[in-house]
Protein backbone atom coordinates (compact mmCIF):
# COMPACT_ATOMS: atom_id res chain seq x y z
CA UNK A 1 0.00 0.00 0.00
CA UNK A 2 1.35 3.42 -0.98
CA UNK A 3 2.42 5.69 1.84
CA UNK A 4 0.75 9.05 2.40
CA UNK A 5 2.67 12.04 3.71
CA UNK A 6 1.12 15.32 4.82
CA UNK A 7 3.34 18.37 5.21
CA UNK A 8 2.33 21.53 7.05
CA UNK A 9 4.21 24.51 5.63
CA UNK A 10 5.37 24.97 2.07
CA UNK A 11 8.48 27.14 2.26
CA UNK A 12 12.11 26.02 2.86
CA UNK A 13 11.70 23.12 5.27
CA UNK A 14 8.36 21.84 4.02
CA UNK A 15 9.06 22.08 0.31
CA UNK A 16 12.49 20.49 0.71
CA UNK A 17 11.03 17.60 2.69
CA UNK A 18 8.40 17.04 0.04
CA UNK A 19 10.93 17.02 -2.78
CA UNK A 20 13.24 14.61 -0.93
CA UNK A 21 10.37 12.25 -0.13
CA UNK A 22 9.45 12.13 -3.80
CA UNK A 23 13.02 11.33 -4.82
CA UNK A 24 13.01 8.46 -2.33
CA UNK A 25 9.59 7.09 -3.31
CA UNK A 26 7.89 7.59 -6.66
CA UNK A 27 4.70 5.90 -5.46
CA UNK A 28 4.01 7.89 -2.28
CA UNK A 29 1.12 10.35 -2.01
CA UNK A 30 2.50 13.70 -0.86
CA UNK A 31 0.26 16.60 0.11
CA UNK A 32 1.68 19.95 1.25
CA UNK A 33 -0.47 22.60 2.93
CA UNK A 34 0.52 26.28 3.02
CA UNK A 35 -1.77 28.84 4.64
CA UNK A 36 -0.24 31.65 2.58
CA UNK A 37 -0.74 32.12 -1.17
CA UNK A 38 2.77 30.98 -2.15
CA UNK A 39 4.93 27.90 -1.71
CA UNK A 40 8.67 27.68 -2.10
CA UNK A 41 9.47 31.39 -2.21
CA UNK A 42 12.87 32.91 -1.50
CA UNK A 43 12.32 34.54 1.89
CA UNK A 44 16.02 35.47 2.14
CA UNK A 45 15.65 37.59 -1.00
CA UNK A 46 12.61 39.54 0.20
CA UNK A 47 14.46 42.76 1.20
CA UNK A 48 16.08 42.96 -2.24
CA UNK A 49 12.69 43.53 -3.84
CA UNK A 50 12.61 46.96 -2.15
CA UNK A 51 15.67 48.16 -4.09
CA UNK A 52 14.38 46.42 -7.24
CA UNK A 53 17.39 44.13 -7.44
CA UNK A 54 14.54 41.62 -7.60
CA UNK A 55 12.49 43.18 -10.37
CA UNK A 56 9.03 41.83 -9.51
CA UNK A 57 7.13 40.22 -6.67
CA UNK A 58 6.59 37.14 -8.84
CA UNK A 59 10.33 36.57 -9.19
CA UNK A 60 10.47 35.76 -5.47
CA UNK A 61 8.26 32.71 -6.01
CA UNK A 62 10.41 29.74 -6.97
CA UNK A 63 7.72 27.12 -7.53
CA UNK A 64 3.95 27.08 -8.04
CA UNK A 65 1.41 24.35 -7.19
CA UNK A 66 1.07 23.39 -10.87
CA UNK A 67 4.86 22.99 -11.16
CA UNK A 68 4.99 20.92 -8.00
CA UNK A 69 2.35 18.68 -9.50
CA UNK A 70 3.85 18.38 -12.98
CA UNK A 71 7.52 18.07 -11.98
CA UNK A 72 7.28 16.18 -8.70
CA UNK A 73 3.74 14.82 -8.53
CA UNK A 74 3.36 16.69 -5.21
CA UNK A 75 0.00 18.23 -4.35
CA UNK A 76 0.61 21.74 -3.00
CA UNK A 77 -2.49 23.39 -1.59
CA UNK A 78 -1.97 27.08 -0.94
CA UNK A 79 -4.24 29.37 1.07
CA UNK A 80 -5.12 26.29 3.09
CA UNK A 81 -4.62 26.32 6.84
CA UNK A 82 -4.22 23.23 8.99
CA UNK A 83 -6.44 23.86 12.01
CA UNK A 84 -5.78 20.81 14.15
CA UNK A 85 -4.18 17.38 14.34
CA UNK A 86 -5.90 14.26 15.60
CA UNK A 87 -2.97 12.07 16.54
CA UNK A 88 -5.11 9.06 17.44
CA UNK A 89 -6.90 9.02 14.09
CA UNK A 90 -3.81 10.31 12.22
CA UNK A 91 -5.79 13.04 10.47
CA UNK A 92 -5.51 16.79 10.11
CA UNK A 93 -8.41 19.23 9.88
CA UNK A 94 -7.84 21.87 7.21
CA UNK A 95 -9.67 24.97 6.03
CA UNK A 96 -9.55 26.71 2.68
CA UNK A 97 -8.86 30.32 3.54
CA UNK A 98 -10.86 31.85 0.69
CA UNK A 99 -13.98 29.65 0.88
CA UNK A 100 -13.98 28.65 4.53
CA UNK A 101 -14.51 25.02 3.53
CA UNK A 102 -13.19 22.52 6.08
CA UNK A 103 -12.24 18.88 5.57
CA UNK A 104 -10.03 16.15 7.04
CA UNK A 105 -6.94 14.62 5.48
CA UNK A 106 -5.38 11.39 6.71
CA UNK A 107 -1.66 10.69 6.89
CA UNK A 108 0.83 7.94 7.54
CA UNK A 109 3.51 10.43 8.49
CA UNK A 110 3.00 14.10 9.28
CA UNK A 111 5.79 16.65 8.83
CA UNK A 112 5.44 20.01 10.56
CA UNK A 113 7.30 22.95 9.05
CA UNK A 114 5.16 25.93 10.07
CA UNK A 115 8.07 28.33 10.42
CA UNK A 116 7.98 31.31 12.75
CA UNK A 117 5.84 34.37 13.33
CA UNK A 118 7.16 37.91 13.21
CA UNK A 119 7.07 39.71 16.54
CA UNK A 120 4.97 42.87 16.21
CA UNK A 121 4.47 44.56 19.59
CA UNK A 122 1.24 46.53 19.95
CA UNK A 123 2.80 49.80 21.00
CA UNK A 124 0.65 52.74 21.98
CA UNK A 125 -0.68 54.39 18.80
CA UNK A 126 -0.17 51.24 16.72
CA UNK A 127 -3.63 51.50 15.17
CA UNK A 128 -2.80 54.87 13.58
CA UNK A 129 0.67 53.97 12.28
CA UNK A 130 1.69 52.47 8.95
CA UNK A 131 3.39 49.33 10.29
CA UNK A 132 4.79 46.54 8.10
CA UNK A 133 6.74 43.30 8.40
CA UNK A 134 8.94 41.51 5.87
CA UNK A 135 8.23 37.81 6.30
CA UNK A 136 6.74 36.61 3.00
CA UNK A 137 5.99 37.75 -0.53
CA UNK A 138 2.65 39.27 0.46
CA UNK A 139 4.35 41.31 3.21
CA UNK A 140 7.07 42.75 1.00
CA UNK A 141 4.60 43.46 -1.81
CA UNK A 142 2.38 45.33 0.64
CA UNK A 143 5.33 47.43 1.84
CA UNK A 144 6.67 48.03 -1.67
CA UNK A 145 3.28 49.06 -3.05
CA UNK A 146 2.56 51.34 -0.08
CA UNK A 147 5.80 53.33 -0.26
CA UNK A 148 5.41 53.71 -4.02
CA UNK A 149 1.73 54.68 -4.00
CA UNK A 150 2.06 57.14 -1.10
CA UNK A 151 5.30 58.78 -2.21
CA UNK A 152 6.92 57.89 1.07
CA UNK A 153 10.14 59.73 1.92
CA UNK A 154 11.13 58.39 5.34
CA UNK A 155 11.02 54.81 6.61
CA UNK A 156 11.96 53.57 10.08
CA UNK A 157 13.17 50.00 10.49
CA UNK A 158 13.04 48.55 14.01
CA UNK A 159 15.43 45.68 14.65
CA UNK A 160 19.09 45.23 13.75
CA UNK A 161 19.12 41.57 12.79
CA UNK A 162 19.52 40.16 9.29
CA UNK A 163 16.11 41.23 7.98
CA UNK A 164 16.28 44.65 9.61
CA UNK A 165 19.74 45.52 8.28
CA UNK A 166 19.02 44.18 4.79
CA UNK A 167 15.69 46.01 4.66
CA UNK A 168 17.32 49.28 5.78
CA UNK A 169 20.09 48.92 3.18
CA UNK A 170 17.71 48.20 0.32
CA UNK A 171 15.35 51.01 1.25
CA UNK A 172 18.25 53.47 1.30
CA UNK A 173 19.46 52.22 -2.07
CA UNK A 174 15.93 52.74 -3.36
CA UNK A 175 16.20 56.43 -2.44
CA UNK A 176 14.40 56.65 0.91
CA UNK A 177 15.59 58.30 4.10
CA UNK A 178 16.07 55.42 6.53
CA UNK A 179 16.38 55.15 10.30
CA UNK A 180 17.42 51.86 11.86
CA UNK A 181 16.54 51.45 15.55
CA UNK A 182 17.99 48.65 17.70
CA UNK A 183 17.21 48.31 21.41
CA UNK A 184 20.49 46.52 22.15
CA UNK A 185 23.86 48.33 22.13
CA UNK A 186 24.68 46.79 18.74
CA UNK A 187 23.15 45.34 15.61
CA UNK A 188 23.86 41.79 14.40
CA UNK A 189 24.27 39.65 17.52
CA UNK A 190 26.25 36.92 15.67
CA UNK A 191 29.16 39.40 15.86
CA UNK A 192 31.08 40.62 18.89
CA UNK A 193 30.91 44.31 19.76
CA UNK A 194 34.38 45.09 18.42
CA UNK A 195 33.68 43.53 15.02
CA UNK A 196 30.23 45.03 14.60
CA UNK A 197 31.61 48.57 14.89
CA UNK A 198 32.85 48.21 11.31
CA UNK A 199 29.25 47.61 10.22
CA UNK A 200 27.99 50.45 12.42
CA UNK A 201 30.43 52.78 10.68
CA UNK A 202 29.41 51.57 7.23
CA UNK A 203 25.70 52.14 7.92
CA UNK A 204 26.45 55.57 9.40
CA UNK A 205 28.71 56.59 6.51
CA UNK A 206 26.18 55.50 3.90
CA UNK A 207 23.50 57.71 5.45
CA UNK A 208 21.47 55.37 7.63
CA UNK A 209 20.28 57.08 10.81
CA UNK A 210 21.48 54.28 13.07
CA UNK A 211 20.20 54.40 16.65
CA UNK A 212 21.35 51.70 19.09
CA UNK A 213 20.65 51.18 22.76
CA UNK A 214 17.20 52.79 22.60
CA UNK A 215 13.85 51.04 22.66
CA UNK A 216 10.70 51.90 20.69
CA UNK A 217 7.89 52.87 23.07
CA UNK A 218 4.99 54.33 21.10
CA UNK A 219 3.82 55.85 17.84
CA UNK A 220 2.67 59.34 17.00
CA UNK A 221 1.21 58.75 13.58
CA UNK A 222 4.04 56.88 11.90
CA UNK A 223 6.69 58.69 13.92
CA UNK A 224 8.37 56.42 16.47
CA UNK A 225 8.96 57.61 20.04
CA UNK A 226 11.92 55.99 21.81
CA UNK A 227 12.39 55.37 25.52
CA UNK A 228 14.56 58.47 25.97
CA UNK A 229 12.02 60.70 24.24
CA UNK A 230 13.77 60.72 20.86
CA UNK A 231 11.32 61.21 17.99
CA UNK A 232 12.20 59.25 14.85
CA UNK A 233 10.24 60.75 12.00
CA UNK A 234 8.83 58.39 9.40
CA UNK A 235 6.02 57.75 6.96
CA UNK A 236 6.18 53.99 7.53
CA UNK A 237 7.64 51.61 10.10
CA UNK A 238 9.03 48.14 9.39
CA UNK A 239 9.07 45.85 12.41
CA UNK A 240 11.97 43.37 12.23
CA UNK A 241 12.71 42.69 15.89
CA UNK A 242 12.62 38.91 15.63
CA UNK A 243 10.41 35.87 15.37
CA UNK A 244 8.74 33.31 17.61
CA UNK A 245 8.23 29.67 16.61
CA UNK A 246 4.81 28.97 15.10
CA UNK A 247 4.12 26.01 17.36
CA UNK A 248 0.42 26.57 18.10
CA UNK A 249 -0.65 23.51 16.11
CA UNK A 250 1.92 21.30 17.83
CA UNK A 251 0.96 22.55 21.27
CA UNK A 252 -2.76 22.03 20.74
CA UNK A 253 -2.27 18.41 19.66
CA UNK A 254 -0.21 17.68 22.75
CA UNK A 255 3.33 17.63 21.37
CA UNK A 256 6.18 18.65 23.64
CA UNK A 257 7.55 22.21 23.46
CA UNK A 258 10.48 23.78 25.23
CA UNK A 259 10.27 26.88 27.43
CA UNK A 260 10.59 29.19 24.41
CA UNK A 261 7.79 27.45 22.53
CA UNK A 262 9.97 25.53 20.08
CA UNK A 263 8.90 22.01 19.13
CA UNK A 264 11.10 19.37 20.77
CA UNK A 265 12.46 16.73 18.40
CA UNK A 266 14.90 13.86 18.66
CA UNK A 267 18.03 13.34 16.59
CA UNK A 268 15.93 12.12 13.66
CA UNK A 269 13.54 15.12 13.78
CA UNK A 270 10.69 13.04 15.14
CA UNK A 271 8.64 14.92 17.72
CA UNK A 272 9.43 13.52 21.13
CA UNK A 273 5.89 12.31 21.93
CA UNK A 274 4.81 10.99 18.52
CA UNK A 275 7.16 9.07 16.24
CA UNK A 276 4.78 9.49 13.29
CA UNK A 277 5.07 13.29 13.42
CA UNK A 278 8.29 14.98 12.34
CA UNK A 279 9.16 18.68 12.61
CA UNK A 280 11.78 20.79 10.83
CA UNK A 281 12.69 24.43 10.29
CA UNK A 282 12.28 27.58 12.34
CA UNK A 283 9.68 26.07 14.70
CA UNK A 284 11.95 23.45 16.26
CA UNK A 285 14.82 23.38 18.74
CA UNK A 286 18.16 22.04 17.57
CA UNK A 287 21.34 20.91 19.26
CA UNK A 288 24.26 23.31 19.13
CA UNK A 289 27.29 21.56 17.68
CA UNK A 290 29.72 23.17 20.16
CA UNK A 291 27.82 23.67 23.42
CA UNK A 292 25.62 20.58 22.87
CA UNK A 293 22.74 22.54 24.34
CA UNK A 294 19.34 23.02 22.76
CA UNK A 295 18.86 26.28 20.89
CA UNK A 296 16.72 27.97 18.25
CA UNK A 297 18.33 28.61 14.87
CA UNK A 298 15.95 30.16 12.33
CA UNK A 299 18.22 29.91 9.28
CA UNK A 300 17.50 28.55 5.81
CA UNK A 301 20.59 26.31 5.59
CA UNK A 302 19.82 24.26 8.70
CA UNK A 303 16.15 23.97 7.64
CA UNK A 304 17.21 22.43 4.32
CA UNK A 305 19.47 19.91 6.07
CA UNK A 306 16.79 18.99 8.60
CA UNK A 307 14.29 18.42 5.78
CA UNK A 308 16.55 15.95 4.02
CA UNK A 309 17.42 14.10 7.20
CA UNK A 310 13.78 13.78 8.25
CA UNK A 311 12.82 12.36 4.86
CA UNK A 312 15.79 10.00 4.92
CA UNK A 313 14.85 8.71 8.36
CA UNK A 314 11.29 8.02 7.22
CA UNK A 315 12.80 5.66 4.64
CA UNK A 316 15.19 3.97 7.04
CA UNK A 317 18.34 5.72 5.92
CA UNK A 318 21.00 6.39 8.55
CA UNK A 319 20.87 9.94 9.86
CA UNK A 320 23.86 11.33 11.76
CA UNK A 321 22.83 14.52 13.50
CA UNK A 322 25.98 16.50 14.29
CA UNK A 323 24.17 19.64 15.47
CA UNK A 324 24.42 23.16 14.09
CA UNK A 325 26.90 25.96 14.74
CA UNK A 326 24.99 28.88 13.25
CA UNK A 327 27.09 29.90 10.24
CA UNK A 328 25.67 33.05 8.66
CA UNK A 329 26.63 35.98 6.47
CA UNK A 330 25.33 39.35 5.34
CA UNK A 331 26.21 42.12 2.89
CA UNK A 332 26.16 45.61 4.39
CA UNK A 333 26.66 48.02 1.49
CA UNK A 334 30.35 47.69 0.52
CA UNK A 335 31.22 45.17 3.22
CA UNK A 336 30.75 41.42 3.43
CA UNK A 337 30.43 39.98 6.92
CA UNK A 338 30.28 36.39 8.12
CA UNK A 339 30.20 34.56 11.43
CA UNK A 340 30.30 30.95 12.61
CA UNK A 341 30.29 29.14 15.93
CA UNK A 342 30.46 31.05 19.21
CA UNK A 343 31.22 34.71 19.68
CA UNK A 344 33.61 35.63 22.47
CA UNK A 345 30.66 36.80 24.55
CA UNK A 346 28.85 33.49 24.02
CA UNK A 347 31.95 31.41 24.75
CA UNK A 348 32.47 33.16 28.07
CA UNK A 349 28.76 32.94 28.94
CA UNK A 350 28.83 29.19 28.26
CA UNK A 351 31.73 28.73 30.65
CA UNK A 352 34.50 28.09 28.15
CA UNK A 353 37.98 29.21 29.09
CA UNK A 354 38.54 31.06 25.84
CA UNK A 355 40.72 33.65 24.20
CA UNK A 356 40.67 35.37 20.82
CA UNK A 357 42.83 36.86 18.11
CA UNK A 358 41.88 39.90 16.06
CA UNK A 359 44.05 40.46 13.00
CA UNK A 360 43.77 42.82 10.03
CA UNK A 361 45.84 41.54 7.12
CA UNK A 362 44.99 42.39 3.52
CA UNK A 363 42.39 40.20 1.83
CA UNK A 364 44.74 39.71 -1.12
CA UNK A 365 48.31 40.66 -2.00
CA UNK A 366 48.73 44.30 -1.02
CA UNK A 367 50.06 45.58 -4.35
CA UNK A 368 47.10 44.10 -6.25
CA UNK A 369 44.22 46.39 -7.26
CA UNK A 370 41.31 46.42 -4.83
CA UNK A 371 43.30 44.91 -2.00
CA UNK A 372 41.39 45.76 1.17
CA UNK A 373 41.84 45.27 4.91
CA UNK A 374 40.49 41.97 6.16
CA UNK A 375 39.09 42.17 9.70
CA UNK A 376 39.28 38.67 11.16
CA UNK A 377 38.55 37.37 14.64
CA UNK A 378 38.99 33.78 15.83
CA UNK A 379 37.83 32.45 19.21
CA UNK A 380 39.52 29.37 20.64
CA UNK A 381 39.54 27.27 23.79
CA UNK A 382 42.41 27.47 26.29
CA UNK A 383 44.53 25.39 26.62
CA UNK A 384 43.34 22.88 24.00
CA UNK A 385 43.39 25.30 21.08
CA UNK A 386 40.04 23.94 19.88
CA UNK A 387 38.51 26.49 17.52
CA UNK A 388 35.14 27.76 18.81
CA UNK A 389 34.19 30.49 16.38
CA UNK A 390 35.21 33.08 13.82
CA UNK A 391 34.01 36.41 12.46
CA UNK A 392 35.17 38.28 9.38
CA UNK A 393 34.31 41.66 7.86
CA UNK A 394 35.85 42.91 4.63
CA UNK A 395 35.17 44.35 1.23
CA UNK A 396 36.91 41.16 0.11
CA UNK A 397 36.05 37.51 0.58
CA UNK A 398 34.95 37.32 4.21
CA UNK A 399 32.51 34.50 3.58
CA UNK A 400 35.10 32.09 2.14
CA UNK A 401 37.37 32.37 5.19
CA UNK A 402 34.53 31.87 7.66
CA UNK A 403 33.29 28.90 5.64
CA UNK A 404 36.76 27.39 6.02
CA UNK A 405 36.62 27.84 9.80
CA UNK A 406 33.04 26.50 9.92
CA UNK A 407 34.25 23.32 8.22
CA UNK A 408 37.14 23.05 10.65
CA UNK A 409 34.82 23.48 13.66
CA UNK A 410 32.44 20.79 12.42
CA UNK A 411 35.36 18.34 12.42
CA UNK A 412 36.56 19.38 15.89
CA UNK A 413 39.59 21.22 14.53
CA UNK A 414 42.26 23.05 16.51
CA UNK A 415 44.63 25.94 15.91
CA UNK A 416 47.23 23.42 14.72
CA UNK A 417 44.79 22.21 12.09
CA UNK A 418 44.03 25.76 11.01
CA UNK A 419 47.71 26.59 10.76
CA UNK A 420 48.24 23.61 8.45
CA UNK A 421 45.26 24.18 6.15
CA UNK A 422 46.50 24.18 2.57
CA UNK A 423 44.37 26.84 0.90
CA UNK A 424 44.38 28.09 -2.67
CA UNK A 425 46.58 31.08 -3.40
CA UNK A 426 47.10 33.49 -6.25
CA UNK A 427 47.61 37.27 -5.85
CA UNK A 428 44.11 38.26 -7.09
CA UNK A 429 42.46 35.96 -4.53
CA UNK A 430 44.46 35.80 -1.33
CA UNK A 431 47.89 36.03 0.24
CA UNK A 432 50.44 33.24 0.38
CA UNK A 433 49.86 33.06 4.11
CA UNK A 434 46.08 33.17 4.09
CA UNK A 435 44.37 35.16 6.88
CA UNK A 436 42.99 31.84 8.13
CA UNK A 437 46.52 30.45 8.57
CA UNK A 438 47.80 33.74 9.95
CA UNK A 439 45.13 33.92 12.64
CA UNK A 440 46.12 30.44 13.81
CA UNK A 441 49.77 31.40 14.01
CA UNK A 442 48.98 34.48 16.10
CA UNK A 443 46.64 32.47 18.34
CA UNK A 444 49.25 29.77 18.88
CA UNK A 445 51.79 32.40 19.89
CA UNK A 446 49.31 33.66 22.49
CA UNK A 447 48.49 30.14 23.64
CA UNK A 448 52.19 29.43 24.11
CA UNK A 449 52.71 32.73 25.99
CA UNK A 450 55.13 34.04 23.38
CA UNK A 451 53.64 37.52 23.79
CA UNK A 452 50.77 39.33 25.52
CA UNK A 453 48.04 41.40 23.94
CA UNK A 454 45.58 44.15 24.78
CA UNK A 455 42.30 44.55 22.92
CA UNK A 456 40.96 47.61 21.14
CA UNK A 457 38.09 47.95 23.62
CA UNK A 458 40.64 48.51 26.40
CA UNK A 459 42.56 51.35 24.75
CA UNK A 460 40.28 54.23 25.72
CA UNK A 461 40.72 53.37 29.39
CA UNK A 462 44.48 53.13 28.96
CA UNK A 463 44.66 56.53 27.27
CA UNK A 464 42.51 58.15 29.95
CA UNK A 465 44.69 56.64 32.69
CA UNK A 466 47.91 57.94 31.11
CA UNK A 467 49.33 54.53 30.24
CA UNK A 468 52.61 54.27 28.34
CA UNK A 469 51.68 53.74 24.68
CA UNK A 470 54.37 53.47 22.04
CA UNK A 471 53.57 53.84 18.36
CA UNK A 472 56.10 51.89 16.29
CA UNK A 473 54.92 53.19 12.91
CA UNK A 474 57.13 55.46 10.85
CA UNK A 475 57.22 59.17 11.64
CA UNK A 476 55.11 60.22 8.64
CA UNK A 477 52.36 57.81 9.70
CA UNK A 478 52.49 59.14 13.26
CA UNK A 479 52.18 62.73 12.07
CA UNK A 480 49.03 61.99 10.08
CA UNK A 481 47.11 60.42 12.96
CA UNK A 482 47.99 59.00 16.38
CA UNK A 483 46.66 57.98 19.77
CA UNK A 484 46.55 60.87 22.22
CA UNK A 485 49.61 60.78 24.44
CA UNK A 486 51.38 58.08 22.46
CA UNK A 487 55.15 58.26 21.92
CA UNK A 488 56.56 57.51 18.48
CA UNK A 489 59.50 55.11 18.36
CA UNK A 490 59.50 53.50 14.89
CA UNK A 491 60.37 49.81 14.66
CA UNK A 492 63.29 50.81 12.46
CA UNK A 493 64.84 52.79 15.36
CA UNK A 494 63.65 50.89 18.43
CA UNK A 495 66.96 49.09 19.06
CA UNK A 496 68.64 52.47 19.38
CA UNK A 497 66.02 53.74 21.83
CA UNK A 498 65.83 50.97 24.42
CA UNK A 499 66.82 53.35 27.21
CA UNK A 500 63.74 55.48 26.49
CA UNK A 501 61.37 52.60 27.21
CA UNK A 502 60.46 51.99 30.87
CA UNK A 503 60.94 48.55 32.40
CA UNK A 504 59.10 49.34 35.63
CA UNK A 505 55.58 49.62 34.17
CA UNK A 506 53.41 48.15 31.44
CA UNK A 507 54.13 49.30 27.90
CA UNK A 508 51.56 49.05 25.12
CA UNK A 509 52.81 48.85 21.55
CA UNK A 510 50.89 49.41 18.36
CA UNK A 511 51.32 49.97 14.65
CA UNK A 512 48.78 50.10 11.83
CA UNK A 513 47.51 46.53 12.11
CA UNK A 514 49.56 44.90 14.92
CA UNK A 515 52.22 43.15 12.81
CA UNK A 516 55.15 45.55 13.25
CA UNK A 517 54.24 46.04 16.89
CA UNK A 518 54.27 42.26 17.37
CA UNK A 519 57.84 42.22 16.06
CA UNK A 520 58.63 45.08 18.44
CA UNK A 521 57.19 43.07 21.34
CA UNK A 522 59.49 40.13 20.61
CA UNK A 523 62.45 42.44 20.15
CA UNK A 524 61.89 44.10 23.51
CA UNK A 525 61.27 40.78 25.26
CA UNK A 526 64.65 39.61 23.94
CA UNK A 527 66.18 42.67 25.64
CA UNK A 528 64.62 41.87 29.01
CA UNK A 529 61.33 43.76 28.80
CA UNK A 530 58.64 41.57 30.38
CA UNK A 531 55.94 44.18 30.53
CA UNK A 532 55.12 44.77 26.86
CA UNK A 533 51.70 44.24 25.28
CA UNK A 534 50.71 44.27 21.62
CA UNK A 535 47.50 46.06 20.68
CA UNK A 536 45.38 43.60 18.66
CA UNK A 537 43.96 45.26 15.58
CA UNK A 538 46.42 48.13 15.81
CA UNK A 539 45.58 51.74 14.98
CA UNK A 540 43.34 50.65 12.11
CA UNK A 541 41.26 48.44 14.39
CA UNK A 542 41.09 51.16 17.04
CA UNK A 543 39.89 53.72 14.49
CA UNK A 544 37.04 51.50 13.36
CA UNK A 545 36.19 50.58 16.94
CA UNK A 546 35.97 54.14 18.23
CA UNK A 547 34.51 56.03 15.26
CA UNK A 548 30.76 55.33 15.44
CA UNK A 549 30.46 55.90 19.19
CA UNK A 550 32.57 59.05 18.96
CA UNK A 551 30.18 60.46 16.38
CA UNK A 552 26.95 59.31 18.03
CA UNK A 553 27.88 60.19 21.62
CA UNK A 554 29.79 63.35 20.79
CA UNK A 555 32.63 62.18 23.00
CA UNK A 556 36.25 63.28 22.78
CA UNK A 557 38.22 60.92 20.51
CA UNK A 558 41.28 59.12 21.87
CA UNK A 559 42.98 59.70 18.51
CA UNK A 560 43.99 62.90 16.77
CA UNK A 561 42.40 61.55 13.59
CA UNK A 562 41.18 58.21 12.28
CA UNK A 563 42.90 55.92 9.80
CA UNK A 564 40.63 53.68 7.73
CA UNK A 565 43.14 52.59 5.10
Amino acid sequence: MNKKYVIVGGVAGGASTAARLRRLDETAEIIMFEKGPHVSFSNCCLPYRLSEQITSHEDLVLMSPPKFKSQYNIIARTSTEVLSVDRAKKTVLVREVETGKEYSESYDKLILSPGANAIVPKLEGHENANVFIVKNVVDVARLYDFIKANKVKKVTVVGGGFIGVETAENLLEAGYEVSLVEAMPQIMRPFDYDMVQILHKELFDKGINLIVGKRACKYEGSNLILDDGTVVEGDAVVMAIGVTPDSKLAKECGLELNARGSIKVNANYQTTLDSDIYAVGDAIEVTHGITHKYTALPLAGPAQKQARQAADHIYGKVVRNTGFIGSSCIKVFDYNAASTGLTMVQAEAEGFIADMVYIIPQDKVGIMPNSDPFFFKVIYEVPTGRVLGAQAVSKGDAVKRVDVVATLIKFGGTLDDMRDLELCYAPPFSTAKDPTNMSALVAMNLLQNNFKQVRVDEIRGLVESGACIIDVREEHEFELARINGAVNIPLSRIRDCLSEIPKDKKVYLHCRSAQRSYNACLLLQAHGFNNVYNMSGGFLGLSFYEYFNDKMLGRKPVVTDYNFN
